[in-house]
Protein backbone atom coordinates (compact mmCIF):
# COMPACT_ATOMS: atom_id res chain seq x y z
CA UNK A 1 0.00 0.00 0.00
CA UNK A 2 1.40 3.42 -0.89
CA UNK A 3 2.19 5.81 1.93
CA UNK A 4 -0.05 8.82 2.50
CA UNK A 5 1.63 11.92 4.04
CA UNK A 6 -0.55 14.33 5.97
CA UNK A 7 0.05 17.68 7.67
CA UNK A 8 -1.96 17.59 10.86
CA UNK A 9 -2.06 19.32 14.21
CA UNK A 10 -1.07 17.36 17.32
CA UNK A 11 -3.85 15.08 18.67
CA UNK A 12 -5.67 15.19 15.31
CA UNK A 13 -7.19 11.81 14.33
CA UNK A 14 -7.40 11.09 10.61
CA UNK A 15 -8.11 7.88 8.71
CA UNK A 16 -6.97 7.66 5.09
CA UNK A 17 -6.92 4.49 2.94
CA UNK A 18 -7.10 2.22 5.95
CA UNK A 19 -4.37 4.00 7.89
CA UNK A 20 -5.27 5.33 11.34
CA UNK A 21 -3.12 8.40 12.15
CA UNK A 22 -3.15 8.33 15.94
CA UNK A 23 -0.27 10.70 16.69
CA UNK A 24 1.46 13.68 15.14
CA UNK A 25 4.98 14.85 15.78
CA UNK A 26 6.47 18.03 14.28
CA UNK A 27 3.44 18.36 12.02
CA UNK A 28 3.97 14.92 10.45
CA UNK A 29 1.46 12.10 10.92
CA UNK A 30 2.60 8.82 12.46
CA UNK A 31 0.57 6.14 10.74
CA UNK A 32 -0.70 2.82 12.13
CA UNK A 33 -2.61 0.16 10.20
CA UNK A 34 -6.19 -0.34 11.36
CA UNK A 35 -7.44 -3.92 11.79
CA UNK A 36 -10.20 -4.63 9.31
CA UNK A 37 -12.05 -7.08 11.59
CA UNK A 38 -12.12 -8.18 15.19
CA UNK A 39 -9.58 -11.01 15.34
CA UNK A 40 -10.93 -12.26 18.67
CA UNK A 41 -14.35 -12.87 17.12
CA UNK A 42 -12.81 -14.70 14.16
CA UNK A 43 -10.65 -16.84 16.44
CA UNK A 44 -13.66 -17.70 18.59
CA UNK A 45 -15.63 -19.05 15.63
CA UNK A 46 -12.66 -20.97 14.20
CA UNK A 47 -11.82 -22.60 17.52
CA UNK A 48 -15.46 -23.31 18.36
CA UNK A 49 -16.09 -25.20 15.10
CA UNK A 50 -17.04 -28.84 15.64
CA UNK A 51 -18.21 -31.78 13.59
CA UNK A 52 -21.63 -32.89 14.82
CA UNK A 53 -23.30 -35.91 13.14
CA UNK A 54 -27.06 -36.03 12.54
CA UNK A 55 -27.45 -38.44 15.45
CA UNK A 56 -26.89 -35.39 17.68
CA UNK A 57 -29.46 -33.11 16.01
CA UNK A 58 -32.82 -32.02 17.38
CA UNK A 59 -36.01 -31.79 15.34
CA UNK A 60 -35.80 -27.99 15.09
CA UNK A 61 -36.09 -26.82 11.49
CA UNK A 62 -33.26 -24.98 9.70
CA UNK A 63 -34.69 -22.20 7.53
CA UNK A 64 -33.71 -21.58 3.94
CA UNK A 65 -32.18 -18.13 4.54
CA UNK A 66 -29.59 -19.69 6.85
CA UNK A 67 -28.71 -22.30 4.22
CA UNK A 68 -28.39 -19.57 1.61
CA UNK A 69 -26.01 -17.67 3.89
CA UNK A 70 -23.92 -20.81 4.42
CA UNK A 71 -23.66 -21.50 0.69
CA UNK A 72 -23.00 -17.88 -0.24
CA UNK A 73 -20.09 -17.76 2.20
CA UNK A 74 -18.85 -21.04 0.74
CA UNK A 75 -18.52 -19.39 -2.66
CA UNK A 76 -16.09 -16.83 -1.22
CA UNK A 77 -13.44 -19.47 -0.61
CA UNK A 78 -10.08 -18.96 -2.35
CA UNK A 79 -9.77 -20.67 -5.74
CA UNK A 80 -6.96 -20.46 -8.29
CA UNK A 81 -7.96 -18.58 -11.43
CA UNK A 82 -11.51 -18.08 -10.15
CA UNK A 83 -12.48 -21.54 -11.35
CA UNK A 84 -15.20 -21.59 -8.65
CA UNK A 85 -15.44 -25.39 -8.91
CA UNK A 86 -18.08 -25.98 -6.25
CA UNK A 87 -21.59 -27.20 -7.01
CA UNK A 88 -24.39 -27.69 -4.50
CA UNK A 89 -27.68 -29.56 -4.49
CA UNK A 90 -29.82 -28.89 -1.42
CA UNK A 91 -32.36 -31.36 -0.02
CA UNK A 92 -34.71 -29.99 2.64
CA UNK A 93 -38.37 -29.54 3.55
CA UNK A 94 -38.99 -33.29 3.19
CA UNK A 95 -36.80 -34.09 0.18
CA UNK A 96 -33.92 -35.05 2.50
CA UNK A 97 -35.91 -38.16 3.47
CA UNK A 98 -35.89 -39.46 -0.09
CA UNK A 99 -32.23 -38.53 -0.50
CA UNK A 100 -31.29 -40.49 2.61
CA UNK A 101 -33.31 -43.50 1.46
CA UNK A 102 -31.57 -43.45 -1.92
CA UNK A 103 -28.14 -43.20 -0.30
CA UNK A 104 -28.96 -46.19 1.87
CA UNK A 105 -29.85 -48.14 -1.27
CA UNK A 106 -26.67 -47.04 -3.04
CA UNK A 107 -24.59 -48.18 -0.09
CA UNK A 108 -26.23 -51.61 -0.09
CA UNK A 109 -25.86 -51.98 -3.86
CA UNK A 110 -22.16 -51.15 -3.69
CA UNK A 111 -21.38 -53.24 -0.61
CA UNK A 112 -23.34 -56.25 -1.82
CA UNK A 113 -23.01 -59.24 0.47
CA UNK A 114 -20.72 -57.20 2.76
CA UNK A 115 -23.41 -54.60 3.44
CA UNK A 116 -24.14 -53.88 7.07
CA UNK A 117 -27.78 -53.54 8.06
CA UNK A 118 -26.70 -51.16 10.82
CA UNK A 119 -24.96 -48.85 8.34
CA UNK A 120 -27.90 -48.98 5.94
CA UNK A 121 -30.30 -48.01 8.72
CA UNK A 122 -27.95 -45.29 9.92
CA UNK A 123 -27.90 -43.66 6.48
CA UNK A 124 -31.67 -43.91 6.31
CA UNK A 125 -32.17 -42.41 9.77
CA UNK A 126 -29.94 -39.45 8.96
CA UNK A 127 -32.62 -38.20 6.60
CA UNK A 128 -35.02 -38.04 9.52
CA UNK A 129 -32.53 -36.46 11.91
CA UNK A 130 -31.19 -33.83 9.47
CA UNK A 131 -33.06 -30.68 8.61
CA UNK A 132 -30.89 -30.19 5.52
CA UNK A 133 -28.70 -32.44 3.35
CA UNK A 134 -26.38 -30.78 0.84
CA UNK A 135 -24.60 -32.73 -1.89
CA UNK A 136 -21.18 -31.24 -2.61
CA UNK A 137 -20.00 -31.29 -6.21
CA UNK A 138 -16.61 -30.63 -7.79
CA UNK A 139 -16.67 -29.29 -11.34
CA UNK A 140 -13.00 -29.42 -12.29
CA UNK A 141 -11.74 -26.97 -14.91
CA UNK A 142 -11.18 -29.37 -17.81
CA UNK A 143 -9.15 -26.84 -19.82
CA UNK A 144 -6.01 -28.06 -18.10
CA UNK A 145 -5.04 -24.63 -16.76
CA UNK A 146 -4.80 -25.98 -13.21
CA UNK A 147 -4.45 -29.46 -11.69
CA UNK A 148 -7.49 -31.12 -10.16
CA UNK A 149 -6.02 -31.05 -6.68
CA UNK A 150 -6.23 -27.25 -6.66
CA UNK A 151 -9.96 -27.37 -7.34
CA UNK A 152 -10.33 -30.01 -4.64
CA UNK A 153 -8.46 -27.75 -2.23
CA UNK A 154 -10.78 -24.88 -3.18
CA UNK A 155 -13.83 -27.01 -2.46
CA UNK A 156 -12.38 -28.02 0.91
CA UNK A 157 -11.89 -24.33 1.72
CA UNK A 158 -15.51 -23.73 0.73
CA UNK A 159 -16.63 -26.47 3.10
CA UNK A 160 -14.63 -24.85 5.91
CA UNK A 161 -16.53 -21.62 5.24
CA UNK A 162 -19.74 -23.64 5.50
CA UNK A 163 -18.64 -25.12 8.81
CA UNK A 164 -17.69 -21.71 10.23
CA UNK A 165 -20.95 -20.08 9.16
CA UNK A 166 -22.93 -22.98 10.60
CA UNK A 167 -20.99 -22.65 13.86
CA UNK A 168 -21.76 -18.93 14.07
CA UNK A 169 -25.45 -19.76 13.53
CA UNK A 170 -25.39 -22.41 16.26
CA UNK A 171 -25.88 -25.25 13.77
CA UNK A 172 -24.28 -28.66 13.88
CA UNK A 173 -22.68 -29.88 10.65
CA UNK A 174 -21.01 -32.97 9.22
CA UNK A 175 -19.06 -33.41 5.97
CA UNK A 176 -19.44 -37.09 5.14
CA UNK A 177 -17.56 -38.88 2.32
CA UNK A 178 -18.89 -42.45 1.98
CA UNK A 179 -17.38 -44.45 -0.86
CA UNK A 180 -20.65 -44.81 -2.79
CA UNK A 181 -20.74 -41.07 -3.60
CA UNK A 182 -18.59 -41.81 -6.66
CA UNK A 183 -21.01 -44.43 -8.01
CA UNK A 184 -22.98 -43.98 -11.24
CA UNK A 185 -26.15 -44.16 -9.20
CA UNK A 186 -25.13 -41.08 -7.26
CA UNK A 187 -24.21 -39.24 -10.47
CA UNK A 188 -27.64 -40.06 -11.90
CA UNK A 189 -29.38 -39.08 -8.66
CA UNK A 190 -27.81 -35.63 -8.52
CA UNK A 191 -28.13 -34.93 -12.24
CA UNK A 192 -24.90 -32.93 -12.47
CA UNK A 193 -23.53 -34.79 -15.46
CA UNK A 194 -20.44 -36.96 -15.57
CA UNK A 195 -18.03 -33.99 -15.49
CA UNK A 196 -19.03 -33.17 -11.90
CA UNK A 197 -17.67 -35.33 -9.09
CA UNK A 198 -19.65 -35.77 -5.90
CA UNK A 199 -17.18 -34.81 -3.15
CA UNK A 200 -19.35 -35.50 -0.15
CA UNK A 201 -22.57 -34.97 1.75
CA UNK A 202 -23.00 -32.06 4.16
CA UNK A 203 -25.56 -32.55 6.92
CA UNK A 204 -27.06 -29.65 8.90
CA UNK A 205 -29.20 -29.46 12.01
CA UNK A 206 -29.58 -27.82 15.39
CA UNK A 207 -27.78 -29.72 18.19
CA UNK A 208 -29.96 -31.58 20.67
CA UNK A 209 -27.46 -31.18 23.51
CA UNK A 210 -24.54 -29.09 24.67
CA UNK A 211 -21.93 -27.86 22.22
CA UNK A 212 -18.92 -30.22 22.44
CA UNK A 213 -15.47 -29.19 23.61
CA UNK A 214 -12.38 -29.60 21.44
CA UNK A 215 -8.60 -29.59 21.63
CA UNK A 216 -5.57 -29.36 19.35
CA UNK A 217 -1.86 -30.07 19.65
CA UNK A 218 0.21 -27.08 20.79
CA UNK A 219 1.77 -25.11 17.95
CA UNK A 220 5.31 -26.24 18.79
CA UNK A 221 4.40 -29.83 17.90
CA UNK A 222 3.53 -28.97 14.29
CA UNK A 223 5.65 -25.93 13.46
CA UNK A 224 9.31 -25.42 12.56
CA UNK A 225 10.64 -21.87 12.52
CA UNK A 226 13.54 -21.01 10.23
CA UNK A 227 15.57 -17.81 10.56
CA UNK A 228 19.10 -16.54 9.95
Amino acid sequence: MSSVRLRVKPSTLTTVHGWDDTRAESGRAIKRKVMRHNVSDIESVIRDRRTLPPEQYSDRKVHRELVEQILTNATWAPNHGLTQPWRFTVFMEGSQLGMAAKMSELYQDQAGAQASEQTAQKLLARGTRSSVIIALGLDHDASGRFPEWEDRAALAAAVQNMYLTATAQGLGALWSTPSFISSKGMVDLLGWGEQVICAGIFYLGYPSGDWPQGHRKPLEYVTRWVSN
